[in-house]
């Protein structure tokens, strides 16, 4: 695991800004007309639903793989996923030519597991693991330890922190005023990544994480900074799921005003919502942000308000039964 000190800054996310720039889409930031009626605010969504992959992934993943040196690319990359970081990777190693093995858990969505797959082709081989994200990322470590392979975290990493925040570099830059912003709370990769940008950016604005409360270590471990353990079950927001390394819990607490937490029918009527008012398809993990303001977890009023719209990677069939039922 990495445990050098994690600290990147808005100069490394402008390095990686001008990287990536023309290798990923400048995903839009647009008004949602429906969510402003609805919360009395303007509300602003940036939609990396629409980003290549479908999800913010790859920024933080081509970025990395590419600052590898010579011979950490003729070794390899490994990593783990529960599905979007490992599209990210896949298409950086196909893009790369770096050969690459990809961990996942059995929880993983079938949509996601072929999503990688179809993104590496040749240069990608998927390993699915028989346990949860935390035993896929063990064995993904271990693999990587034993062969000398370079391990690509999707968020415990200086430089896919820094990539991560492009998101919140181009959502500044297209509008710098906005107050209040949500981010979906995962591994913190890219919470951090777009609270550093967005800090920088507009050093009043107010940032909140949203996470479900069927996966919730940064609740739990908020209030006195120190990770806790916590049962993870199954969740909408799979993207979400899983542990969070104290490194980033530590370099959240300088940016972010605190995490909301929803229920898993909130996250399932987002994503009802932001397909019928806006019809976009979003996954659990996206929706979270919206979810939040849907169900009256923090006052918007009087404050622009921003929310990242994640990804957009969903089962068809897990999307059809939410929207039959809600």
């Amino acid at each position: 695991m990495n445990k050098l000190p994690i600290d990147p800054g808005i100069t490394d996310v402008v390095k990686a800004y001008r990287f990536l720039k023309n290798r990923v889409r400048h995903t839009p930031t647009e008004y949602s007309f429906p969510l402003s009626e609805i919360c009395g605010a303007p509300v602003y969504m940036k939609w990396e639903n629409q980003q290549i992959c479908g999800s913010f992934k790859l920024r933080g993943a081509l970025y990395k793989m590419n600052l590898l040196s010579p011979e950490e690319r003729a070794r390899g990359v490994v990593t783990c996923s529960s599905g979007n970081h490992g599209q990210g990777v896949a298409l950086a190693a196909k893009e790369l030519e770096i050969k690459t093995l990809i961990f996942v858990p059995n929880v993983c969505p079938e949509t996601k597991k072929a999503a990688i797959k179809r993104r590496g082709g040749a240069f990608v081989e998927l390993i699915v693991t028989n346990g949860d994200y935390d035993f896929a990322e063990h064995s993904a470590h271990e693999h990587a330890e034993k062969n000398g392979m370079t391990y690509v975290s999707s968020f415990e990493d200086a430089a896919v922190i820094s990539g991560q925040g492009t998101a919140g570099f181009e959502m500044f830059t297209d509008e710098p005023d906005i107050e209040l912003l949500l981010i979906p709370a995962g591994g913190g990769g890219l919470m951090n990544g777009i609270a550093i940008a967005a800090k920088a950016l507009n050093p009043d604005v107010e940032i909140w994480g949203v996470q479900s409360v069927a996966s919730n270590p940064w609740v739990v471990s908020w209030t006195d900074g120190i990770v806790r353990e916590v049962t993870y079950l199954e969740t909408l927001a799979d993207g979400l799921a899983g542990y969070i390394p104290q490194s980033l819990l530590s370099l959240a607490k300088n940016r972010v005003t605190g995490i909301l937490e929803i229920t898993e029918e909130d996250i399932a009527k987002a994503i009802a919502f932001l397909h019928r008012e806006h019809h976009q398809i979003v996954e659990g993990a996206g929706a979270v942000g919206v979810a939040a303001l849907l169900t009256g977890k923090i006052d918007p009023r009087g404050r622009k308000t921003g929310i990242v719209i994640s990804g957009g990677n969903i089962d068809e069939e897990k999307l059809k039964a939410i929207l039959s039922r809600y």
